[in-house]
């Protein structure tokens, strides 16, 4: 039996030899039907995440064909002035800010809020500070006061402790005395910037409407060009904005809040029992209860808040892990609970529980880790075992390209967006896992670090330094690891192979490498 020449040549002789023995004895009875096992696994999985996107690209293009715009869904009018009642005609709205330790960013949002041309009586600015740098705290408090004292109704909150985190603050936010007068409540993260008339184009929706519970509005990245890592991000967000939730929202009024940037009916959360803390998505958590309870939901595609993106690899990951194991959590907490509904349609409850939880949050992020970085090679080392071009070519293909219709601007990254894609998918494949399986950091939050557009330059010249000569902070030993075990793979098919994928394994391997040695988004693309 031949050696494999990719080993080093100080790695031979009896110790080898009995490696391949060892591997000769179980690769046809154990190996070739297990790997088979694992090729028809991941190709069912294939089969079902294509058709969910074909499927959302025919719902796109119908809505974006025939004009199904939100005005012609639902009744939408201008609020006007009365001259009898006055500003009393309108309704008050509470403003909510949480925000954790988050000096470089705290000006923007509580700006922006107090910026917003809604009448200043009409409207509540409420920050919730869960900060535990007493200097941040002091810093934040005196902005309100200095908003306070411009006559905008702002209030400074804090709370002894974090229980609950986000949802926790949110929670108790609401449960202020002043807030007993407000019938809707916008919710906006440290970094989001609402424009003026924010509220003049969302809220008619709800007073026109009693139907609707939620008005989201899309994500605009400031930052979005700042480097290769951003712009990852911008392809993958822009087609669950552009894509999933247009879909949602035009299909069965319903699709995840995205925590930040809606206005939701008080009436509305209420009646779903109100925040929760038991996952780390616990805006999910509220929209599920909430559509359960027969509300309705409306995405405005053309209602943007500006907002940042992650800058750097270690805050993307902490983000990307809260985002993978909150969803596969609820869905594992919940589906009892949605199967026994009886308010909302059976249809419904099938697109909620497969494609919405199912397809979504759970195949995609598994089938593309466990397909192409670990069968897929897999089967460079045991021949016997094929994939059919259908499965191995043209169907990702397909994928790619329908997902590249959220970012136009970037179809020519989309080979780099492939590579990154796949790398991310590890971390949110192990992290799904975990909320499923309900172990390990479940329910860990970590709020994701945002430097600011005017301190951007001067903070990232600061964590360059400071993780200089912090290893761990900057090797990732799974990326290492699987990306060891992809360039094996790739020199295996290159030097005995017959399946031809050894560029793809190459590459795939150098994405790896690369980005567990913490490089990645250190350029600017064009």
């Amino acid at each position: 039996m031949e050696r494999f020449s990719v080993l080093p040549e100080s790695f031979s002789g009896d110790m080898t030899e009995q490696l391949l023995v060892i591997w000769g004895l179980i690769k046809a009875p154990i190996i070739v039907p297990l790997l088979n096992i694992g090729v028809l696994i991941c190709l069912s999985m294939s089969v079902m995440l294509f058709i969910e996107r074909l499927y959302m690209g025919v719902v796109i293009t119908f809505v974006k064909i025939f004009g199904r715009k939100p005005d012609k869904r639902y009744k939408w009018e201008a609020l006007k002035d009365d001259l009898e009642r006055g500003n009393s005609a309108y309704p008050i709205v509470l403003i909510q800010i949480p925000m954790f330790n988050e000096r470089e960013v705290y000006q923007l949002s509580i700006g922006a809020a107090c910026g917003l041309s809604w009448p200043s009586d009409r409207f509540i600015v409420q920050v919730l500070d869960d900060s535990t740098d007493s200097t941040i705290k002091n810093m934040v408090e005196m902005e309100c006061q200095r908003w306070a004292s411009k006559g905008i109704n702002i209030k400074y909150e804090i709370r002894d402790n974090r229980t609950g985190y986000k949802a926790g603050a949110l929670k108790e936010g609401l449960t202020r005395s002043y807030v007993k007068n407000c019938e809707y409540v916008a919710i906006f993260d440290a970094d989001f910037q609402p424009e003026p008339d924010f509220l003049w184009q969302a809220i008619p929706f709800l007073v026109h409407n009693p139907a609707l519970a939620l008005v989201q509005a899309r994500w605009k990245f400031v930052n979005a060009n700042e480097c290769m890592l951003t712009r990852m991000q911008e392809m993958s967000l822009d087609y669950h904005f552009t894509v999933e939730q247009e879909v949602g929202s035009s299909t069965y009024a319903f699709f995840g809040f995205n925590g930040t940037g809606g206005v939701w009916r008080i009436a509305a959360i209420e009646g779903a029992g109100g925040w929760k803390d038991r996952t780390t998505v616990e805006d999910m958590d509220l929209a599920v209860r909430a559509s359960l309870k027969g509300w309705k939901f409306l995405y405005l595609g053309s209602l943007e808040v500006r907002n940042e993106l992650p800058s750097t690899f270690k805050a993307y990951r902490h983000q990307q892990h809260r985002w993978s194991c909150g969803p596969a959590n609820l869905f594992r907490k919940m589906l009892c609970e949605i199967i026994r509904n009886k308010k909302v349609t059976t249809w419904k409850k099938v697109y909620v529980i497969y494609s919405f939880f199912f397809i979504r949050k759970i195949i995609a992020h598994i089938v593309t880790f466990l397909f192409y970085c670990i069968v897929l090679p897999a089967t460079v080392l045991v021949p016997e075992v094929e994939i059919p071009k259908w499965g191995a070519v043209y169907i990702p293909t397909i994928i790619t390209l329908l997902n590249a219709v959220g970012t136009p601007r970037s179809v020519h990254l989309l080979i780099f967006w492939i590579l990154f894609e796949n790398v991310m998918a590890m971390h949110r494949a192990k992290a799904t896992l975990m909320g499923l399986l309900e172990i390990g950091k479940v329910n860990e939050w970590i709020v994701t670090e945002k430097l600011g557009e005017a301190l951007r330059l001067k903070s990232a010249i600061k964590a360059l330094k400071k993780h200089r000569f912090r290893i761990g902070d900057r090797i990732h030993l799974l990326e290492l690891f699987t990306g060891c075990y992809l360039f094996f793979c790739g020199c295996y098919d290159y030097s005995y192979g017959k399946h031809n994928f050894f560029i793809y394994l190459f590459v795939q391997s150098m994405a790896f490498l690369i980005m567990g040695f913490g490089y990645v988004g250190t350029f600017v693309p064009s």
